[in-house]
């Protein structure tokens, strides 16, 4: 798996911030029903999979599986400090290749990834790997950035020359900055007959509360790939800093827009 961000402490916390951002969103999308055995590849700071765990309930059970043992050591300190050390089943592990236990297998009723196809050159793997743990007529469920939505108005100067510099870094790595919107077809190869798509928004503009997270979430995204970005030659070093302040500046215009979708596909595993 290619990375781009790396876990240093910035980026962990830009994580958190994040999740706090969007996972309202994708936990009413998922509409876990009590009693729901969950599996989630790519859990990350795990604090998703501990808001899983609380809608499923007492009776039901998650499963959270994250290759980076950075990550990992973080999500298990998050859930200790939130008294929740119980609450997700926490594995270090391939979502390729998941490390379930043999009667594991094909038997969960959401098996779910965000965030994670996009950094994989075989995102179909994983795919493949999310069906055979479902139990015949379980969902997958499949969350996922394309970048090409990101629209800023008023243009901060520059932004627009780096976060295209950004999307090369991943196809660079062999990796798809576009992959949202090919997450139907991703379902289908694995066969599973897609059922529904939607979006998960993120954004917002100045006079909202969320505002500013957002805005520190994307320059913590383009500061964290930097080297990456500079790497590429498609943007000079002088210019990536002038249009990061050009961003700070942006935060205070008045009447600005950040908008922003995550991409959400899913079917169910035929029976």
């Amino acid at each position: 798996m290619s990375y781009i961000h790396g876990t240093s402490p910035d980026e962990q916390r830009r994580l958190a911030l994040m999740n706090d951002l969007i996972n309202t969103g994708s936990l009413r999308e998922l509409a876990l029903e009590p009693g729901a055995r969950v599996l989630d590849l790519g859990s990350g700071l795990g604090q998703l999979a501990r808001l899983m765990a609380h809608a499923a309930g007492p009776a039901g059970r998650v499963v959270g599986v994250e290759f980076s043992r950075e990550q990992l050591t973080s999500a298990r300190r998050l859930a200790g400090l939130a008294d929740e050390a119980e609450l997700v089943d926490f594995r270090q592990g391939d979502a390729a290749a998941p490390p379930l236990r043999d009667e594991e297998w094909g038997t969960f009723d959401v098996v779910h990834t965000r965030f994670l196809l996009e950094h994989l050159p075989d995102p179909s793997s994983v795919v493949r790997a999310m069906v055979r743990a479902a139990r015949p007529g379980g969902r997958i469920v499949l969350e996922d950035d394309d970048h090409d939505l990101l629209r800023l108005w008023p243009d901060p100067a520059g932004i627009g020359a780096v976060w295209s510099a950004y999307q090369d870094v991943y196809r660079n790595s062999g990796c798809d900055p576009l992959i949202g919107r090919k997450l139907p077809r991703l379902l289908h190869d694995a066969g599973v007959t897609p059922s529904r798509t939607t979006w998960v928004f993120f954004g917002a503009c100045a006079g909202n509360a969320a505002f500013g997270s957002a805005v520190a979430n994307l320059h913590g995204i383009l500061t964290g790939a930097r080297d990456a970005v500079l790497a590429t030659g498609a943007v000079e070093p002088a210019a990536f800093e002038r249009s990061l302040d050009a961003l700070h500046a942006w935060e205070s215009t008045p009447g600005a827009s950040f908008g922003y979708a995550i991409a959400w596909a899913e079917g169910r595993k035929p029976a």
